[in-house]
């Protein structure tokens, strides 16, 4: 059976401008025919037709073109001589000081390689957005509901009102613990999915799912326009940890002895005390999560929803020292570790220190406090405080007298 031109799967259309009449193009190994195919082997050339002049100036302008940037490409990443500069560089210099110089290098390389290594071997520190993500998919010390098309989505009233202005207003209204509130949203094409994604957005950042809804700049400057443009996932949190709005846990540190008063009753002012989510602790610390779900278990929790008191959680200082506690609740927030928050007030002091004091001990240094911190952050189970570069800035009284 003959093969038409038109339907064999490979052939080409003819260039536009040439003739109808030409031989079109093909690639292969076989003769090819009007009246079908042959047995002998044969490699056809590309035949383009007739061409306009203008057409083929055209090409050979924009080859000549492409070639001159490929060389200025090829010049401009040629390399340095680098043997020539440092050869030009010790020329001048003692043996033993370029003897120096090479084992500073030999040193340098093997801290590095040991760097690489010891970051293979450790577990990788959960970041603060993967601990939000889980925080928003495993519901931990929940404290408001949103209803939306008969669906509910337990929530954490603080992060809400940090991230997003809509729900600080409508928040506002409804102050009590547990409260459920009917979700009345405005934008057109919002069902359950994409609701529980805009909440996904709000604690992480991320919309954690696809959806080509989202690709819609229509749908997000209406959403934008009734919810509020959120700031970054990290500005929120340090805003959060900056003015504590919503805190429901406080930290209090006592001495072995004090412990058994404070449980009698006997409390500290909250001026004394840190101020704290339990919604972060719970997710950057599973000693945090499982003290918190223990206290509801037996009933405690109950209590202070009661009275609409904070939780106080009583910390053994001569374990986790007062002094560390705002470089770890820092670092809960943000995920930096800066230990200048050591040394910012004077008035933060801890057992530990006074019991330095009447030892005659000196004052720690940084690397022993960095280290202290360490085992601190392996004992509350946080990986990022243990794993993460501590950032030593100066006081601000310091900064601020240059």
């Amino acid at each position: 059976m003959g093969a038409n031109a038109s339907n064999y799967p490979h052939s080409c259309s003819p260039r536009v401008g040439g003739n109808s009449q030409a031989q079109q193009t093909f690639i292969g190994t076989s003769s090819y025919s009007q009246q079908g195919y042959g047995c002998e082997s044969k490699l056809y050339s590309l035949d383009h037709g007739h061409e306009k002049p203008q057409d083929k100036k055209k090409r050979t302008s924009g080859l000549a073109t492409l070639k001159k940037k490929f060389i200025k490409r090829r010049k401009s990443n040629r390399s340095a001589d680098h043997a020539k500069q440092m050869r030009e560089l010790l020329s001048g210099w003692d043996v033993r000081d370029v003897n120096a110089l090479v084992e500073e290098y030999e040193g340098t390389s093997a801290l590095k390689e040991l760097s690489l290594q010891a970051s293979l071997a450790r577990p990788e520190a959960r970041t603060l957005q993967k601990d939000m993500a889980d925080l928003y998919e495993y519901k931990y010390c929940t404290d408001v509901d949103l209803i939306f098309q008969e669906t509910c989505f337990p929530v954490h009233r603080a992060i809400l009102a940090a991230r997003c202005p809509f729900f600080k207003t409508l928040l506002s209204s409804s102050p009590e613990y547990g409260a459920e509130i009917i979700m009345d949203i405005s934008t057109a094409g919002i069902d359950m999915p994409m609701f529980s994604a805009l909440l996904h957005y709000l604690y992480t950042g991320e919309f954690g799912m696809e959806d080509s809804r989202f690709q819609n700049v229509d749908i997000l400057v209406q959403l934008s326009e009734e919810f509020g443009t959120p700031n970054s996932l990290d500005v929120d949190m340090r805003g959060l940890f900056d003015y504590m709005c919503y805190y429901d846990v406080v930290l209090s540190f006592s001495s072995d002895s004090e412990l058994v008063e404070a449980f009698g009753g006997n409390q500290n002012c909250l001026d004394e005390e840190l101020k704290a989510h339990k919604a972060i602790i719970s997710a950057r610390s599973p000693f945090f999560r499982n003290l918190l779900q223990r206290r509801i278990r037996t009933g405690e929790e109950i209590t202070d929803r009661t009275l609409r008191t904070p939780t106080r959680i009583i910390l053994d200082e001569s374990i986790i020292p007062k002094k560390y506690a705002k470089v770890i609740l820092h670092c809960m927030y943000t995920d930096v570790v800066d230990l200048s928050v050591l040394h910012c007030s004077p008035s933060v002091g801890s057992l530990s220190e006074v019991q330095a004091l009447v030892a005659g001990k000196p004052n720690m240094t940084r690397a022993e406090e960095a280290m202290e911190l360490y085992h601190i952050a392996l004992f509350l189970e946080f990986n990022m405080l243990a794993q993460e570069k501590t950032t030593v800035s100066k006081p601000p009284s310091v900064r601020a007298s240059k």
